[in-house]
């Protein structure tokens, strides 16, 4: 991501907070509920989660530590639906506002970015559970801090991804369909489900250059309070920047024919 387009988004951020705000609102807007299903969502997916992966597979969380398979997975989803939220909206991004589009003044490319600060709200929200049960669980500690940190490689990853498929659903109605399914791929690819040291040896290199995996797995040490391996979250980091970049070259490259295609 060049100087310039850095330059374009922080002229542009009173609008794009506005934007994500609306987003934001807009979702819960008529819910009964409101905004607690912020909370709600990833609950009853943890729920769901750890009653078919810690009951009926037996999976367990950190022998060492004592940490529940709750809270090891918690963790890791509060991360994987940064990714999630992002990519899976992305392809109707910009299709989903052709008034948007059409006028010469206003930067599309802040479109796809708006999903992904709408998941960061969302995380906001979870990372406070996640705080609220480590304290009660007696897992609290320092670590917990980093844990924006460790987020860096999934934002460039999902913004990299969210720009691409962005582009591809203006062109291409199907984009938006085949998308969730990648997602929900993703997460069985990733140690969100399962801890890493059980992937087989023979595809460790490969998981290894996923930035989701990379990411969590640090996230996690960081409130066990074990190492953290920081060669491969960097590694990780400039692999999302290298997409991320990518991404906004080629969301750029077409945003010229938006408006002919819409």
């Amino acid at each position: 991501m060049s100087s310039g387009t850095l330059s374009i988004l922080f002229r542009n951020r009173g609008l794009l907070l506005e934007l994500v705000k609306r987003d934001v609102l807009l979702r819960y807007r008529g819910a009964y509920l409101g905004l607690i299903w912020v909370l709600l969502n990833p609950l009853i997916m943890l729920g769901v989660y750890s009653y078919a992966f810690g009951y009926l597979f037996q999976l367990r969380g950190n022998s060492s530590t004592g940490l529940p398979y709750a809270l090891n997975l918690y963790c890791g989803l509060i991360a994987f639906n940064i990714f999630a939220e992002t990519v899976s909206r992305a392809p109707m991004a910009v299709r989903n506002f052709p008034s948007y589009v059409k006028k010469i003044v206003f930067p599309v490319n802040l479109l796809p970015i708006v999903p992904l600060g709408s998941a960061l709200i969302h995380s906001t929200f979870n990372l406070v559970i996640l705080t609220a049960a480590l304290a009660w669980s007696g897992h609290l500690s320092a670590g917990l801090l980093l844990y924006p940190l460790f987020l860096i490689p999934i934002v460039f990853f999902a913004l990299g991804l969210g720009w691409f498929f962005a582009a591809w659903g203006v062109f291409i109605r199907d984009v938006a369909q085949v998308v969730p399914v990648l997602v929900q791929l993703s997460l069985f690819l990733s140690p969100v489900l399962y801890p890493s040291h059980i992937i087989p040896a023979v595809i460790r290199p490969i998981s290894d250059l996923n930035p989701l995996a990379a990411a969590i797995e640090a996230q996690r040490a960081a409130i066990l309070g074990t190492p953290i391996a920081w060669n491969g979250w960097m590694l990780s980091c400039l692999l999302g920047a290298l997409i991320a970049a990518l991404g906004y070259l080629f969301f750029e490259h077409s945003r010229d024919e938006f408006a002919d295609v819409m």
